[in-house]
Formats: C-alpha cells, structure tokens, sequence
C-alpha cells in the first residue's frame, strides 16, 4: 500500500504537537463556562456545533480555501480574515498561532511564508506544497475543535471518554462544513455564533482565568 507522503506533513502540521501554542487559547470558552453557558458534554457540542457551522470554523474554513491558489492576492485575503476578527484576543489568537506556524513550516519546508494569521498561514503554505484543500480545510477543523475540547477539559468535569465522544460526534460537522466552503467566495463571509464572539469579547476582561483567549 502506497501512502502519500503529504498526508504525513499535513497531519504534522495540524498535530497537538506541532509548537503553535494552541493550548494557551480557548477561543472564548473559558468565558463561556464562567458564565455557565458551556457546562457538560452536550452543551460543549452544541457550542463548537455552532462556532463551526455559524461562526469563526466557517470563516476560516472559506478563508484557507481562498489563498490556496498560489496566485491569489494573499495580502488582501490576510487583511480581510483581520477585519474578521470580533475582539482583540480572538485576533491576538490569530496572530500569534499563525506566526509559529509559519516560522517554523517556512523554516523546515523552505517554503516563502512570512507571519500571517493561523488559517491564512496554513492555506499559503498548504497551496505551496499542493496539498488537497477538502483535507487541509477538514482536518483543519477537527484540530480546531480538538483543541478547545482539550481546553473544557481543564474548565470542567469534561472526562476523557466523553470528551472524545463530543469529538467523534463533530468530526462529520467538519466534513461538511469544509466541503461547503470549497466554493465560497469572500463575498459569502458571515457569522452567526453571536455567543462565542460575546464570550471571547467578554474574556478579555476576565479574571482569574487559564487561558489567553
């Protein structure tokens, strides 16, 4: 059996492991459970069911779609995943994951890639190195997602078979979602999540708190 080896760089890319500081950032959920909106397993679902198909997933879903062409103008695209952006954590989030991303791929692929924000960052550099975008965009997601249920784990009684069970159960969200932002545009940009914008603006002034988002 044949695999393809750009699998592996994609799965490296999206792993936990991968040094982009993504533990550090809750998106808003820890703002979420402090105010008592996200509190179990079911709610944590509904809530990341939500951010992916009415809020920031889809966006950076369309986003990493559009600069996977390697001819597009990435600095317009860059510019407009930053206007998206409803708080300032949420684009310090942004900033910061995207810019580890790209110094360390830039270094080790030697691929032209300077700091942009995280979906903006892994689209380039996935358009570089021609990776499919359906599978960049999906396990994008799930990576996504995987991370802030890692994240509920430390706000809440989340155990660990439960929390892998909210992520199974989302992993079909993030097909289809990523399978419908492969044809959008910029001009079909919208979101809905109006919670999760209100407890990533509403985190910012919250103390004491774990997470930097």
């Amino acid at each position: 059996m044949s695999v393809d080896a750009r699998l592996l760089t994609l799965t490296q890319w999206l792993s936990p492991a991968y040094p982009v500081g993504a533990f550090a950032f809750s998106h808003g959920l820890e703002a979420a459970v402090a105010e008592g909106w996200v509190t179990d397993g079911a709610s944590l679902e509904g809530w990341l069911r939500d951010v992916l198909e009415e809020g920031s997933g889809r966006i950076d879903a369309i986003l990493l779609g559009l600069v996977s062409d390697p001819e597009v103008d990435v600095a317009g695209i860059e510019a407009l995943a930053r206007a998206w952006q409803p708080a300032a954590e949420r684009l310090r989030e942004a900033e910061r994951q995207g810019a580890a991303f790209a110094r360390v791929t830039a270094e080790v692929w030697d691929l032209a890639l300077p700091p942009m924000v995280l979906p903006v960052a892994l689209g380039r550099a996935a358009g570089l190195m021609g990776l499919d975008r359906s599978a960049v965009t999906a396990l994008y997601l799930q990576a996504f997602v995987g991370n802030l249920v890692s994240a509920a784990q430390r706000l809440m009684g989340l155990g660990q078979t439960e929390a892998q069970a909210v992520l199974a159960r989302l992993a079909p969200v993030c097909l289809s979602v990523a399978a419908e932002a492969g044809g959008k545009g910029a001009g079909d940009l919208w979101s809905n999540a109006w919670a999760s914008d209100i407890a990533a603006m509403r985190h910012e002034t919250q103390e004491p708190r774990l997470f930097q988002s």
